[in-house]
This record gives structure tokens, sequence and C-alpha cells, in this order.
């Protein structure tokens, strides 16, 4: 009986050491760096500058990402986001955005045309109206009820672009053309909170009525303020067909840095499409920053790059790994 009573002391006093160790790993916390903003291709650097100085002054991430990608909706030089986009395979420029916050609220348009901003737009339904997404004459119906307002976005520019193009009209995506696309924004400010933003004018020279993955929840852009968030840029319908911004903030939450995240969701879909004549003219890409401020991306081949700022890291632009040579 005594030799039972030392046993159990014995044991018990290295459980309560297991326990304590245990813990003790479960609550190491990492150093948080922020504010941090992240953002898609070269005019993500212009965006990051709006954005950073909101954010180092202590403004909310929200409002720093909605300013930030603002900047090249209103740049008719960026031709696939904003005013000067390129139009559809009809001649007309319709935009898609979306925008999200740390509480899960978010906004979205799709298929919107005569409005610059339709980042703004998004927001408004997301602060304004019951709903998650507005489409088509709904959708520029609202924005005027907002007093927004109309104008034509199609740039002589673009314009020309679009004439050339009817001279052969085909259609082709091509891949990082000029290093343009969508631009994408994820941010963490100084109280921790992320938000993300997404807007484009899609793809050029489109079926009217087409609609990519920017304003889809969850394919363009998706966040969970307790892990992390993520946003695409590329192909739409690849992000459509994986879900992939939502894919690689769950593959966040399972333990995986933004970039082994996003890494892996870009496999994924290199998978569904490796034996597609689709795979000719592939290109995606992620960006990826969890709570800690740790930032990441991937792309399926060379020629994607991003911009990034936190206080240590001047605003700069990154070259994306890739999976493809």
């Amino acid at each position: 009986m005594q030799f039972l009573k030392k046993t159990l002391i014995i044991s018990t006093i290295f459980s309560s050491i297991g326990c304590q160790n245990s813990s003790s790993k479960e609550t190491v916390k990492h150093e948080i760096i922020k504010p941090v903003v992240i953002s898609t291709w070269n005019h993500g650097l212009v965006a990051n500058e709006a954005t950073w100085a909101l954010l180092v002054n202590g403004e909310n991430a929200l409002d720093a990402v909605e300013a930030g990608v603002k900047t090249a909706e209103a740049n008719p030089e960026v031709q696939t986001v904003g005013l000067g986009g390129f139009p559809d395979r009809e001649g007309n420029v319709t935009l898609d955005a979306c925008i999200m916050d740390h509480n899960n609220n978010c906004g979205s348009v799709a298929f919107l045309q005569h409005i610059k901003h339709p980042i703004s737009v998004a927001r408004m339904v997301m602060e304004k109206t019951p709903h998650v997404m507005l489409v088509g004459e709904g959708a520029l119906q609202f924005a005027l009820e907002q007093g927004f307002k109309k104008e034509n976005l199609l740039t002589e520019k673009s314009k020309k672009a679009y004439e050339a193009w009817l001279e052969n009209s085909q259609y082709k995506p091509t891949i990082n053309i000029e290093n343009h696309d969508t631009i994408s924004m994820l941010a963490l400010d100084e109280n921790g909170n992320l938000s993300g933003a997404c807007t484009t004018s899609g793809a050029a020279w489109k079926m009217h009525g087409r609609v990519g993955d920017s304003p889809i929840i969850g394919a363009g852009l998706f966040l969970d303020n307790e892990v992390g968030a993520a946003a695409a840029t590329g192909m739409g319908e690849a992000m459509m067909k994986t879900a992939g911004s939502a894919m690689v903030v769950e593959l966040m939450r399972h333990g995986k840095s933004p970039e082994d995240a996003c890494k892996e969701v870009v496999k994924r879909i290199y998978k569904i499409y490796q034996n597609a004549p689709d795979l000719e003219w592939l290109q995606v890409g992620f960006i990826a920053l969890n709570k800690n401020g740790e930032y990441g991306s991937y792309c399926l081949r060379p020629g994607f790059n991003y911009a990034v700022q936190t206080k240590s890291i001047k605003n700069q632009l990154i070259n994306g790994k890739y999976f493809l040579p």
C-alpha cells in the first residue's frame, strides 16, 4: 500500500510537470509586427503609400485599404482597374470589387458600369444594406442613390487598344500583361485588426457580363481576424473553382505560414489545370498576411510581384516565388 501511494504521488508530480510544459508551449507568443500592408503588382507601391499614411497614424485597416486601392481605380494608366480599364468585347468598361473588415462584414459589387470607385460602392453595400453583393443595373442604381457620379470610364488610350483588338477579335488571356492586373490589398493595423480590398476591371475583352473572382468573398478575398487574410490575382475562374483565398486562410489556421499556405493552393490549382488547354495561359497568385504580421506570397509562374511595407521595411516590390519555370 505504501508503495502504491508513493507511485501515485510520483506519477502525479510528473503529470503536473508535463502539463506545465505542455501549457507553456501552447502559450508561446510570436512577436507581432504591426502595422503591415501588402498589395499586388507594381501599382501596389503607390497604393501602399496611401494606406501606410493612414496606418502609421493609427487609423483603422478598413479605411486604409479603401484609400489604398482607390489610387489604382483613379489612375487611367492602370488599364485593368477602374478608370481607363480595358473594356469587354462589346466596348463596355465593367468593374468588380469587394471589401472585408475584421468583423467579417463584407460588401461587393459586380458588373458595375460608369462608377470610378467600385471599392467605395462595395463598402456602402456592406455598411448601408442588409446584403453582401449588388450587381449590374442594381449596383449602379444604388451607387447613384448614394451620391456617386456617373461618368465615362473608357479613356482614349483604352479605346484605341480595344479598336486594335477588334481587328482580329481573338480572346486569349495574357500572362502577366505588363505587370498590370487586379489590385488586391491586405492590412493589419495598430489595433491588430485585419481588413482587405480587391478591385478590377477584369479580363480585357471578356464576354459582356463576365464576372471574375475579385468581387467574390472567399475566392478573390477572405479573412478571419483570428487567423489571417488572403487575396488573389490572375485568372479568376481558377480562384472561384477552388475558393482560393478562403483555402489559404484555412491552411494558415492549421499552422501553415502565409507563404506555404499560398503555395499549397497554387499547387491544387495546377493539379486541376495540368491537363487542360487553359494551362498555357494560366497564371494565379496569392498574397497572405497572418495575425502576427507575417506575410507571404506564391504564384504559378514567374512574373508576379507584390508590394510590402512595415515599420522596418520601406515600401518595396518583391518578386513572388513560383511553381512552374
